[in-house]
């Protein structure tokens, strides 16, 4: 009887430690290692360099703001948080040569490349380019007049970036509401994060060709899409006639096009948004009370945004023995 019950006791004192060996795995993946202080000891004046890098490039060119924003939510959705898509490669079949990610400016790799730079004078080997692009996308948001937040560091460079794998993970202009909430759903990321995030088109300026077919070719019954204002169409229209220039660029937030805010959301109300997917926050009814929220109230968005931002900041990232941290940001380690 009593050699049983050690029997008992012995099996479950070993599923005891399975569940805990478990736990500790998958708490071990990913987010459970990144923290606010990752740099402490090893390079304590990183998000001080980072940010003199930042505000330098930003007093040359105000591209820098939606240009680096742009860049870290390119690279998390596409292998994660792991700085894939600042690799070039002389084929030209990097993350970076994708179709989608044609458009992204150059000012944005370049600030990251240069914060690396300095990073990397004063603490060698130390701070990956990922968590460098991170620090940079924050710093960029505060600089546009956005909420200032901790940015969670320890993330590691990925060793993976091809453009053949970028297709179909990045959302399109022509998204609806439920393609844009399942993709963001790939990444642990709600509907609420998805509104909130697609607020950093309060920033920035799009191609004409990206919105074209809502000012020249909606459908056989109408050619401008019904859901636009009609002054803002025409605004549209002198801005990208057909022939239009193809690097001819629009500013995505035609009120306020240089100040992180949520006048955004306020377009949106207004019938201002760009692309269909910016419009279809406001008019399907189940996203509605979120924008209009966020158009009435500056600190919902914000707090919503810095969440959002948070939980993009932990996708699919590298940490621990995973990954490498470059010394370049453009090359993988030889």
């Amino acid at each position: 009887m009593e050699g049983k019950l050690e029997m008992r006791k012995m099996e479950e004192w070993r599923r005891l430690c399975l569940v805990v060996m478990v736990v500790v795995m998958v708490v071990g993946k990913g987010e459970g290692q990144l923290s606010e202080n990752f740099y402490s000891s090893s390079c304590p004046n990183v998000e001080g360099i980072v940010r003199q890098q930042v505000s330098t490039k930003f007093s040359q060119t105000f591209t820098t703001i939606p240009a680096t924003l742009r860049l870290f939510f390119h690279d998390c959705f596409v292998e994660g948080c792991d700085g894939s898509v600042l690799i070039q490669s002389a084929n030209g079949d990097a993350e970076k040569d994708s179709d989608d990610n044609l458009s992204l400016a150059g000012d944005g790799f370049d600030t990251v490349i240069k914060a690396k730079q300095a990073v990397e004078a004063a603490c060698p080997g130390i701070v990956s380019c990922a968590d460098i692009l991170a620090l940079a996308a924050r710093d960029v948001v505060v600089l546009a007049g956005g909420p200032a937040f901790s940015v969670e560091l320890g993330r590691r460079d990925g060793q993976i970036s091809q453009a053949s794998r970028v297709a179909g993970n990045l959302p399109e202009p022509s998204f609806d509401l439920d393609q844009l909430t399942s993709m963001f759903a790939k990444h642990g990321l709600s509907q609420l994060d998805m509104i909130a995030l697609s607020g950093a088109h309060t920033l920035g300026f799009s191609h004409c060709n990206r919105f074209a077919n809502r000012i020249y070719s909606f459908s056989s019954s109408s050619s401008v899409d019904p859901s636009l204002d009609p002054d803002y169409a025409q605004q549209l229209m002198a801005a990208c006639p057909r022939d239009v220039d193809p690097t001819i660029a629009i500013d995505m937030d035609p009120i306020t096009p240089r100040t992180f805010d949520n006048v955004y959301f306020q377009n949106l109300v207004a019938g201002k948004g760009l692309f269909t997917s910016d419009q279809v926050l406001f008019t399907d009814t189940a996203s509605q009370p979120t924008v209009t929220d966020f158009a009435n109230s500056p600190s919902d968005f914000n707090g919503a945004f810095v969440t959002a931002m948070r939980k993009l900041g932990r996708v699919g990232v590298k940490t621990g023995d995973q990954g490498e941290i470059r010394t370049d940001c453009t090359a993988f380690n030889s």
